[in-house]
């Protein structure tokens, strides 16, 4: 028995009654009316200690360990306030199987069972869920309903339900896949990316509807064999895993589109690799491969390689034989020289900074007629060849931090080209403040001193010149003249072999119809009249109205497009930007065959509505305007476009549904005045961009 020998004790005695009573609630107490947590398992402190005095003596203690100026609490039946049977479970756990399995709700299932698709992605699965494996199994409660129920609710019927073909399982812990897998015969897309899949089951072999596999950012070394007999496997992403080669088996995909197998630890490549001759893009950045096999040249479907980030010393001389390659990305590798290229005539863009790169092949500038991008900085480059000036569609250039001393004066009959880097370079011809001014003031010095020599060896006065063999007119790459063409145009011959009419450069402003009566008869299809002073289309491009696939008429003074643009009933490729428009006619709407449209830099202030009834439509430049909304509807009725530029208007608002707009691939929205999205989200990119959007739709 406790006796407090003075008011300390006492205090002592409550606050430690306190502590205990605290503790208590913790684990399951009560509290009483006033917030106290004072009750347990046990009751109230007064009644153990009563228990207490009279198990000792039967008498009740005098004492108690509650001060008697402290208010009593409620008094509670222990039989109604019974330890609740609580267990401990951290925030962060081992998830089981039980948490799994509830992931798959009834709600979930029966949209899968409709739809086709389930998307079990971002749900922290451990383990796939059991149920899931026989998802195309007709479930007991559907076979039993009656055929008055089936009546009320048809659609819930199993024979009206879809089997299961894309499933995504991506952005979990899962660490493997049941063998139970090949149970999932008409799956068609399987998305595993984001887990810790450290290997797959051969199972998966047998999913012979396969089409797409996505298995990046795992724990992977290999597949399983039985993958590469998939028959009609088109996608597969292996990338952000520990492969150190590729299965030479991987040749027996022959439906196989795209491989991605960056980010991995990759020495070489199989030789077999050739016969994947429908292959559009081969993907394998950031790797160690030091050699292409020499059968690479054979897959002559191919669009894209990208070999950034690895140590390739050299390239197959015969890359010719790529007559379909489009881009190629061969940064930060060990290459010595580049090689000419011939036949490549589609590529498009050569990215090859940080090599080792010494000269730029002459050849080469003759061979890749449609190259809009050379990137060459950081190598070893000590001069520039004059052919540069044959890459007429040149658009941007860079061979910074280079050793290039001259810079040739034929670069400025790059009609074309925006984008001229040349810093880091101990150029020494042009005055430093001129170089700090940029693309356009580095060409205007260029075409000074171009006209200036051209009059110092006797050219004519309409400043044609020769340099090393190579005739420019002009400063447009253009050809002597024939007697059938008007001065300043290119000739025939010219015209036959190029199939190109491009007369940059000249301030034009009109164009004879002759000339375009001669490029019709030579089978012209791409007319180029950028950098002139044109104020609307030549009348005479109505000759060409069933050849014209690319027209490019920008850097001009055009203030309106007549009506008869309606009847070019091939074009793909529409370049009206640099100009003073402000809207387009109507007819404009049933060009279906257009592709890519740059409005960009005119003074629009809403895309006019005939550019949403262009169903064909995959890219729209509309940059530098003065677009004040987004018309999201206009947008939906455009089922293809895929890029987006809307750089640098006045738009005030970004509506959250467009968020929605799926199909949008690439989103560009820096320079307008709306507050939401902030800079940083849009720094981040399309994805960021449209998942902001996309949380802020109402609900």
């Amino acid at each position: 028995m406790m006796n407090f020998k003075n008011p300390e004790d006492v205090e002592f005695s409550s606050f430690q009654g306190a502590q205990e009573c605290n503790q208590a609630s913790a684990f399951g107490g009560d509290f009483d009316s006033f917030g106290h947590s004072c009750f347990t398992h046990y009751g109230c402190p007064s009644e153990m200690s009563d228990r207490t005095g009279r198990g000792r003596g039967g008498a009740t203690s005098s004492t108690s360990r509650i001060p008697r100026c402290a208010q009593s609490p409620r008094q509670i039946p222990v039989a109604h306030s019974p330890r609740s049977n609580y267990s401990f479970r951290p925030l962060f756990h081992e998830r089981s199987s039980q948490e799994d399995d509830s992931v798959l709700t009834q709600q979930l299932w029966k949209l899968a069972r409709k739809s086709g698709t389930l998307n079990l992605s971002n749900k922290a699965l451990a383990r796939v869920p059991e149920r899931l494996y026989d998802i195309n199994e007709a479930d007991t409660e559907s076979k039993a309903v009656n055929l008055e129920q089936l009546t009320i609710k048809e659609e819930d019927a199993w024979w009206n339900q879809v089997p299961l073909n894309n499933l995504d399982l991506s952005s979990n812990t899962l660490t493997h896949i049941s063998p139970k897998i090949e149970n999932l015969q008409s799956l068609t897309v399987l998305t595993l990316h984001d887990n810790a899949l450290v290997k797959l089951p051969p199972e998966i072999g047998k999913l012979e509807k396969l089409m797409r596999l996505n298995v990046s950012h795992n724990k992977l070394s290999q597949l399983p064999r039985e993958i590469y007999s998939l028959p009609e496997l088109r996608h597969l992403n292996i990338s952000y895993n520990g492969f150190t080669e590729i299965d030479p088996d991987i040749s027996d995909l022959h439906m196989l589109e795209f491989l991605d197998g960056g980010h991995n630890n990759i020495q070489t490549l199989p030789g077999g690799i050739g016969f994947l001759v429908r292959l559009t893009a081969l993907l394998l950045p950031y790797n160690h491969v030091k050699e292409l096999p020499p059968d690479l040249v054979n897959m002559r479907s191919l669009q894209k390689i990208d070999l950034m980030q690895n140590d390739l010393t050299c390239l197959p001389e015969d890359m010719g034989l790529l007559r379909k390659l489009e881009c190629l990305y061969l940064q930060h590798n060990d290459i010595l020289e580049l090689p000419d290229f011939e036949g490549n005539e589609t590529l498009s863009e050569l990215h090859a900074s940080n090599n080792f790169i010494k000269t730029i092949p002459k050849a080469m500038c003759s061979n890749l007629p449609h190259l809009k991008i050379l990137d060459l900085r950081d190598n070893k480059i000590t001069e520039l060849p004059d052919e540069l000036c044959l890459l007429r569609n040149l658009n941007r250039l860079d061979v910074s931090n280079n050793t290039i001393s001259v810079l040739p004066v034929t670069l400025s009959s790059l009609a074309h080209l925006i984008s001229l880097q040349v810093e880091g370079n101990p150029i020494k011809m042009i005055r430093r403040d001129i170089l700090q001014c940029g693309t356009t003031r580095i060409l205007k010095t260029l075409h000074e001193r171009a006209l200036a020599k051209s009059k110092e060896e006797g050219g004519g006065s309409d400043g044609a010149f020769s340099l090393g063999g190579i005739s420019v007119t002009r400063l447009r790459g253009g050809q002597a003249d024939d007697g059938d063409m008007p001065g300043n145009f290119p000739d025939r011959y010219k015209l036959r072999h190029t199939r190109t009419l491009a007369v940059n450069l000249e301030e034009l402003t009109e164009v004879p119809d002759q000339v375009f009566q001669i490029a019709k008869n030579e089978g012209v299809h791409v007319v180029d009249f950028a950098r002139n002073q044109l104020s609307t289309l030549p009348n005479g491009l109505q000759h060409m109205r069933n050849l014209v696939t690319e027209l490019v008429l920008s850097n001009n003074l055009i203030g309106y497009v007549p009506q008869f643009i309606s009847q070019f009933t091939r074009i793909t490729y529409l370049n009206l930007s640099n100009n003073l428009l402000s809207d387009l006619p109507k007819e404009f709407g049933v060009l279906n065959t257009l592709r890519e449209l740059s409005i960009a830099n005119n003074r629009f202030q809403f895309i006019p509505n005939c550019v949403y009834e262009l169903q064909g439509l995959e890219i729209l430049i509309a940059s530098e305007n003065h677009i004040k909304m987004l018309n999201v509807s206009g947008l939906q009725s455009m089922p293809r476009l895929s890029t987006l530029d809307l750089r640098n208007n006045d738009i005030d608002a970004v509506p959250p549904i467009l968020g929605n707009l799926t199909n949008i691939t690439h989103l560009e929205l820096v320079g307008n005045p709306f507050r939401q999205p902030r800079h940083q989200i849009l720094m981040k990119g399309t994805d960021a961009i449209m998942s902001y959007l996309r949380d802020r739709i109402p609900t």
